[in-house]
């Protein structure tokens, strides 16, 4: 939900609760002028909290005891918006973290061991031939618990394929990393390695138009890279089915949240496997998780 409505929303909220005057001709045109005045924001985004039954990163196992919680934050700056090759320009920037009720990774006697993780990132995203989107991010991780830090470099190009197959679009994409900075997880060789992706998320929505719509989506994502993972091209390959529900009950002038539940199958290549914490997985190449997220997005 934009701004623009979330503004409109609660103005013609306050109007309904105000007591009646007689002049319904000048409230109407005062809530008239209310939503011609109101422009549409240059700034979204979304903020929610995430719960893990494991937390997995590009194939690498790092948690999967006890409670996790992963709260987010990501806001979007419209730089630029036209018709021509280049249809979109936007600045973006997140914050994310991974909280663990057990420590299994944290250095004994910290006084953050249960605040694992503390990313940050920025990046520029550029939508042109109105289907296609170049995103270039640096991410920056932090490992509150152990005192380390990771950078890298990260492409991504999406395809929105939907105008070509409509209700079956795959909307897939391609992933390059390049790690800049120590020992970017699941980057075994530090700065000099390099991590590859690719993946689809077709989806479809079911009940649409009505006032709980159901939207689920399957992502299949392939990790790659033998600067990755030790010497071996095949870092993981992992399934997923997500499903997510707005939250129509809470009024709109709080902006737009929704539910969302998951669950990913992860098959870990041998030596992804063997790079996530012993006393987490014990080596075992299969991983499942389930999640629950809370998100509004404004």
């Amino acid at each position: 939900m934009t701004k623009h409505s979330i503004a409109t929303a609660c103005a013609l909220t306050l109007a309904a609760a105000l007591p009646s005057t007689g002049f319904a001709g000048t409230e109407a045109k005062a809530a008239k002028e209310i939503k011609e005045t109101i422009k549409e924001s240059c700034i979204t985004g979304d903020i929610g909290l995430a719960v893990v039954s494991e937390y997995v990163s590009r194939g690498v196992v790092l948690e999967n005891q006890g409670f996790i919680a992963e709260p987010y934050l990501d806001l979007y700056f419209k730089l630029y918006e036209g018709t021509g090759f280049v249809n979109k320009v936007s600045l973006n920037g997140g914050l994310w973290s991974s909280f663990h009720s057990k420590h299994t990774a944290a250095t004994p006697g910290t006084s953050l061991a249960a605040w694992y993780e503390q990313d940050w990132t920025a990046g520029l995203a550029i939508t042109f031939a109105k289907n296609f989107t170049l995103t270039t991010s640096w991410f920056d991780e932090a490992f509150v618990s152990s005192s380390t830090r990771g950078g890298a470099l990260n492409v991504n190009l999406a395809y929105d394929d939907t105008d070509l197959l409509g209700a079956f679009a795959l909307h897939p994409h391609a992933t390059v990393l390049k790690s800049m900075v120590g020992n970017y997880v699941g980057v075994a060789n530090g700065a000099n390695g390099w991590y590859y992706e690719v993946g689809i998320a077709p989806g479809f929505t079911v009940g649409k138009g009505g006032t709980y719509p159901l939207t689920v989506t399957i992502p299949l994502t392939v990790g790659l890279g033998p600067e990755t993972y030790n010497g071996q091209d095949y870092g993981f390959f992992s399934a997923g089915i997500n499903a997510s529900v707005p939250l129509a009950f809470v009024p709109a002038c709080y902006g737009s949240w929704t539910y969302t539940t998951g669950f990913t199958y992860w098959n870990l290549g041998e030596n992804a496997a063997n790079a996530s914490a012993p006393a987490i997985t014990d080596g075992n190449r299969t991983q499942f998780v389930f999640s629950g997220a809370v998100g509004l997005t404004f």
